[in-house]
């Protein structure tokens, strides 16, 4: 696990390697950056550091666009990092001051405030004021503060550009977590704690565990049943969740998650659960009776366990 750091709190090294971002859900694109910090940290000699903003930036520059939904919150970041030996994750808080700063006076503010011998930047990076930074303003800043610099090309899997909009885009809009795993090389996952709902699951022989996300901001997949793992104490039980409505017992406005562990009878409430989605198996759907319901369960139940 990388050290997480706020920016106030950082301390000065001449010798760090870094790169800047908001590497929200941390995805294989996002690997070939923090590889190179950390291979450049090594082959140097210094530390790896990972620059990033909390909230995310588009939340401040625009404040009334459509809400961010976070791939991988702080915490999730850190942990991932530090699968790839980063020392450090440094938070900068970013609000409206910081962000009329403009490209080159960023660069000078990290250089000063945290060191860089060494900086890796993605091939279209943009930063600053009106983003008006990119790899040129590194070329033209190594040279005034005396760093050396790396660019990284692009991602693609199965011909596909690798980036956390398109990640958002698989699973809001089309709950495709089977391709967002091949992006992230895990499974998307979310943590909640286990609370108290309606019990309606138990009278039809598919009782659920309600979750309520730890951070509201998180992403939720698309409506519809999915193939999870879910994760109890570090320990993982196959199940099948239900992200919806549900609107065979009458319309609601909130949207429910709830899950159903298989061969699992514990009491779990307050409980804090990892969800790992595994495939989508179908859209959420009204049924005419609770036998088609029921019907309906058993072939969902049926295509999870079967499910390498």
């Amino acid at each position: 696990m990388a050290k997480l750091v706020d920016f106030s709190k950082v301390e000065f090294n001449a010798n760090t390697v870094l790169t800047v971002g908001s590497f929200d859900g941390v995805h294989i694109g996002h690997a070939e950056l923090i590889t190179a910090v950390s291979q450049k940290a090594k082959e140097l000699g210094g530390r790896s550091v990972i620059i990033t903003f909390d909230p995310h930036p588009r939340e401040i520059i625009n404040p009334t666009n459509e809400r961010i939904y976070y791939l991988s919150t702080l915490e999730e970041r850190t942990n991932a990092l530090g699968e790839y030996g980063i020392d450090e994750l440094v938070v900068i808080p970013f609000n409206r001051d910081f962000s009329l700063l403009n490209s080159a006076a960023f660069i000078e503010l990290i250089k000063k405030r945290i060191g860089i011998s060494h900086y890796v930047i993605g091939y279209d990076h943009q930063f600053g004021k009106d983003r008006s930074g990119g790899i040129q303003t590194i070329i033209d800043s190594s040279t005034n503060l005396g760093f050396t610099y790396e660019i990284i090309e692009e991602k693609q899997v199965a011909q596909a550009h690798v980036s956390s909009s398109v990640l958002r885009k698989l699973l809001l809009n089309d709950g495709n977590v089977a391709q967002a795993k091949l992006f992230l090389n895990r499974a998307y996952s979310f943590t909640g704690t286990v609370i108290h709902g309606e019990k309606r699951g138990r009278t039809i022989g598919f009782p659920t565990a309600n979750i309520q996300l730890l951070n509201p901001k998180k992403l939720i997949p698309k409506s519809g049943v999915y193939i999870v793992d879910v994760l109890i104490n570090e320990q993982k039980n196959r199940a099948m969740m239900n992200i919806g409505v549900k609107p065979t017992f009458g319309a609601h406005n909130q949207i429910s998650l709830e899950v159903h562990i298989f061969d699992f009878d514990q009491k779990i409430y307050g409980y804090t659960l990892r969800i790992e989605f595994l495939a989508r198996i179908r859209d959420e759907q009204t049924f005419s009776s609770k036998g088609a319901l029921i019907q309906q369960l058993n072939e969902d139940k049926s295509v999870a366990l079967s499910y390498k």
